[in-house]
């Protein structure tokens, strides 16, 4: 029995004893005093139990009241693990994930949502207020606003809970190297298809369906939903059909409302509902037998012609594929009709695949919004993981046993993480530890669920759904024949009646129900009709089949516009050899688990504290069996056996070397594990309570609580001191401020004193009434002053209106000047482009000669071939070509003479636009001299009417002065003979 003071402990490590009762008992005293949190730390992990009524404990005052907190200084908290991985990415830049995991009801939808509601906040605080910071909090209204969309589309109401999320959902949130939030993914497992035909009657099906018939009349009309109810619908018809304190039709306006915050423009949306609304229609589709009765028939065809339009395909042709649909027998086509039996099977497998992909689309157009931003200096991640936990029922089919195997994974990595990890760190470090086995091996479960050699279940039931003849009872005889061995310890066991198998789960044993796993795991689809859909008019829902697109059809590939194209791959990933639903899981799975052990994990697990959804209430018997279940009890008994708290030397010595202060010199060498040791001596740490290993120090729960105290006292006796000292010399500051006003209330009082005394004295009052005369001197002397400054100033006046006058000519004289340049400027430039044209002349003439020269030249040879017959025509034509010489050598020089000139006149241009800037600059100058000696004259006419008007003033008090002389002249007499 714990002492009372342990009773509502935060921490169950903290137990004095700790067992199952003490354990129940103390969670127990929490929850009924609304305290729904608690949690082991040293464990990594919280508990969570749904207290199925609302608390103030998500308001934004509280959200606020957990950031930066160091762990433990608040309560337990959703927040608090928000906030531990948030801090942890930020300081270890490590990927961070956040596995929420419990039984249906327990309130793992609702804890993830407060998990994305706490990043997004502090993301958009640290944010600055410009374009990031908008975007940021954009981002972040989407990526909450995703959590409506998705419980609209894939939550429903089970008989323990009234919102519960039929698939399992990792949502990845990225954040950039300055920790805002840069995009989000989110990743989907295992949606319920069976709910979409079927439920309880104390069940519903997915929220959607319900919201839709709720709708505006508008929307209705448009999808053929008229003025009906969920009773006019054959897959609902049979399920409960309102949620108490839900209204259906505000939840779909708030759907639509989170749409336009995700960016689904109105064709989108309504893409979205004409899937569900043709859904709705398949369940009204009634198969009879035809006349023959072996063959089916269809009689409303009225039913068909609804969801033909809504999908855009023939009707007569939808009705064929499913009444007798077309299939490939070597080369040819043929016609196969189909019993009642197998077209309401196709019905019902048609339906659950387009809501299943149209969901995958939705999906993936809600990563295309919240992950927009291809960030390149992203820091990490941090995942939220929310899946059912196990699932055990009166009757468990394959749905079950997928769901469980899933839980078998995540439990093995919570054990490798809390109890493999832990010991391993304890013998990698070198530490005294012993040991211990817990008995949480769940590896040989594992290998008969997902092993190939010998067969698992999976691989066997891929068998069977590929052998031509595969039957659910050839399934089951070999999985018997394989693993049913008769031993009592192992995981494998047949059931009584045979028509199932038994595993043994860690979190029980679970009976499983064979029926029907061939064409579950087979997911048996029309493909006649797979193919009408992918040719449909409407180019969403064509895209959703565009993988059973036939390649010689009419209709090429590139004609549809793929708008799910991961999400569709995903459903199909891996090709031939894993289109089944168990292999598709696998996969899957399989790529989580590859994430999850890339990240520091931090773990929730929600409790259902009684099955009748009554607050205040725990089911002893109930919440024991998930506390096992889910290794809690566990994790807390290591956690006291264990070493929890680990500090590397360099951290340790950092924080607590101010304990002991005087202990380890400062400027010499020591190694962190003597230095560690040295500072555990001095605080008197027993040995049992810590162990030192390669490169940590380990500590015992509650001990590092107790070095933070210490330290936290020391640091307060040290900030005492120094705020003594402050205090100290704020004292005396203001004492010596108290002794100066001391002196000087001193002085005023002598003052005071001394003037009372004189005040009644005769002769200082005549003193009084005399000393103003002294002022009317001091007047006329002042007024002489200022009378010889305004003769000064005048003066300066006129001397700079004169030189102002003799600047303004000088300005006139430049402009002048500066126009003659401009025009010997201008004259040159003519002169210049006149000698550039005459140059040009002479080239032209000098060009003509040259020619000239050549065809000369070409006479003279004909010339010299008949020198010996003309003679008198070779000096005639020897006399030519001197002569032409001689003008093309004039030629040459006047061409010479020409670019001299041409050069001269070029630098007189230069010369000429060097002085006409040089003339601009100082008619600027001018400019401003002018503009600064106009203002300067401006402010001394201003002085100039200062003083007058002050002269005025002094004359009007000489005036008075001197009547008040001549007053005191006349009285003085009679005041002396008084006196006398």
């Amino acid at each position: 029995m714990n002492p009372p003071k342990f009773d509502k402990v935060e921490d169950m490590a903290d137990l004095t004893y700790l067992n199952e009762p003490s354990v129940i008992y103390n969670l127990s005293m929490r929850y009924k005093s609304h305290f729904i949190y608690w949690q082991t730390y040293s464990g990594l992990f919280l508990v969570a139990i749904n207290p199925y009524k609302d608390l103030p404990i998500y308001s934004d005052e509280y959200l606020q009241s957990y950031k930066g907190r160091r762990r433990g200084e608040l309560a337990p908290h959703i927040y608090a693990v928000a906030d531990q991985a948030y801090h942890d990415m930020v300081r270890n830049n490590e990927n961070q994930s956040i596995l929420i995991t419990g039984e249906s009801g327990a309130g793992k939808t609702e804890n993830t949502k407060r998990v994305i509601q706490y990043l997004t906040s502090v993301a958009s605080e640290r944010g600055h207020p410009d374009l990031g910071q908008r975007t940021t909090d954009k981002l972040g209204m989407q990526i909450l606003q995703a959590n409506p969309i998705l419980e609209a589309f894939g939550n429903a109401q089970t008989i323990r809970n009234n919102n519960s999320s039929r698939f399992g959902k990792f949502i990845r949130i990225e954040f950039n190297q300055r920790a805002h939030i840069c995009g989000a993914n989110i990743e989907w497992y295992l949606l319920e298809r069976s709910r979409i035909h079927q439920q309880s009657l104390k069940e519903r099906g997915y929220h959607v369906f319900y919201q839709l018939l709720s709708s505006d009349k508008e929307t209705k009309e448009k999808l053929l939903l008229g003025s009906s109810q969920p009773e006019d619908y054959g897959f609902i018809k049979r399920s409960n059909t309102t949620i108490q304190g839900v209204d259906d039709a505000e939840e779909y306006r708030h759907l639509l409302d989170a749409m336009d915050i995700m960016g689904l423009s109105e064709k989108e949306r309504f893409g979205l509902f004409r899937i569900v609304a043709a859904v709705l229609h398949l369940g009204n589709i009634v198969v009879t037998k035809d006349y023959r009765g072996d063959r089916a028939d269809i009689n409303d065809f009225t039913v068909v012609e609804k969801v033909c339009h809504l999908l855009g395909i023939p009707a007569q042709d939808f009705k064929n594929s499913l009444l007798s649909p077309r299939i490939k027998a070597g080369r040819d086509w043929v016609n196969q009709s189909k019993s009642p039996a197998q077209v309401i099977t196709s019905l019902d497998v048609l339906a659950k695949t387009l809501y299943e992909r149209s969901f995958a689309a939705l999906v993936e157009r809600i990563n295309k919004a919240i992950d927009t931003q291809k960030s390149v200096d992203r820091m990490g991640f941090i995942g939220v993981l929310d899946i059912a936990g196990f699932e055990i029922f009166e009757v468990n089919s394959f749905e079950q046993l997928c769901i469980n195997y899933t839980n078998e994974k995540l439990q093995q990595f919570f054990n490798h993480n809390m109890f493999e990890l832990e010991q391993e760190e304890y013998e990698k470090e070198k530490i005294e530890w012993s040991y211990i086995d817990f008995g949480l091996d769940l590896q040989p479960t594992i290998d008969l669920i997902e092993k190939t050699n010998p067969v698992g279940i999976i691989s066997c039931l891929e068998e069977e759904c590929v052998a031509p003849r595969g039957t659910d009872n050839r399934f089951l005889e070999k999985l018997n024949t394989i693993w049913d061995r008769g031993d009592p310890e192992q995981k494998y066991k047949s059931t009584r009646f045979k028509d199932g198998f038994i595993i043994k789960h860690y979190a029980g044993d679970v009976e499983y129900v064979t029926n029907g796993w061939i064409d579950k795991n087979k997911d048996p689809l029309n493909e006649d009709t797979t193919r009408l859909l992918a040719r449909s008019n409407f180019h969403y829902v064509a895209s959703l089949f565009e993988d059973y697109l036939d390649t010689d059809s009419e209709v090429t590939r590139d004609s549809i516009r793929v708008r799910s194209e991961l999400t569709l791959m995903k459903l199909r990933k891996g090709g031939g050899s894993f289109r089944t639903v168990g292999q598709r899981h696998k996969q899957q799975l399989l790529s989580l688990m590859n994430t999850l052990y890339t990240t520091h994990p931090h773990f929730v697990r929600c409790i259902v504290p009684n099955h009748g959804k009554k607050a205040g209430e725990i089911d002893t018997k109930l919440v024991l069996d998930q506390l096992r279940c889910n290794g809690v009890l566990e994790g807390i008994r290591i956690c006291r056996t264990g070493y929890p708290n680990r500090l590397s030397f360099a951290d340790f010595r950092k924080r607590y070397e101010i304990l002991c202060p005087n202990r380890l010199k400062p400027n010499s060498f020591i190694d962190g594990q003597s230095a560690s040791q040295a500072l555990l001596d001095a605080m008197k740490l027993e040995h049992e309570k810590y162990r030192i290993g390669v490169t940590k120090v380990f500590f015992k729960a509650t001990v590092l609580a107790e070095l933070e105290e210490r330290r936290d006292k020391t640091l307060s006796e040290y900030v005492a001191g120094f705020q003594a000292i402050c205090r100290r010399y704020m004292a005396r500051q203001k004492m010596q401020r108290c002794v100066r006003q001391t002196e000087a209330i001193r002085v005023m009082q002598r003052n005071a004193r001394i003037y009372v005394t004189l005040r009644e004295w005769p002769w200082w009052k005549i003193y009084a009434k005399l000393k103003p005369l002294n002022v009317a001197y001091r007047v006329d002397t002042q007024i002489k002053e200022k009378d010889q400054k305004i003769a000064t100033l005048t003066s300066q006046i006129k001397d700079y209106q004169i030189h102002a006058a003799q600047l303004a000519d000088d300005n006139e004289t430049l402009l002048s000047q500066q126009t003659d340049y401009k025009t010997l400027l201008m004259n040159a430039q003519t002169m210049v482009h006149e000698l550039e044209e005459g140059k040009q002349d002479l080239l032209d003439k000098l060009t003509l000669a040259e020619e000239h020269g050549e065809e000369v030249e070409h006479l003279l040879q004909d010339t010299r071939e008949q020198l010996e017959t003309s003679d008198q025509k070779a000096q005639t034509q020897a006399t030519l070509i001197a002569r032409l010489h001689q003008d093309i050598l004039e030629c040459s020089q006047d061409n010479e003479r020409l670019a001299d000139q041409c050069n001269a006149y070029h630098e007189t241009h230069q010369t000429m636009v060097v002085q006409l800037a040089s003339v601009t600059k100082r008619n600027e100058e001018a400019d401003k001299e002018k503009e600064s000696l106009q203002a300067s004259l401006m402010a001394l006419k201003k002085k100039e009417e200062e003083w007058k008007l002050q002269q005025q003033k002094d004359i009007q008090a000489r005036t008075h002065l001197e009547s008040d002389y001549k007053a005191s002249l006349f009285l003085s007499p009679m005041i002396l003979t008084a006196w006398v």
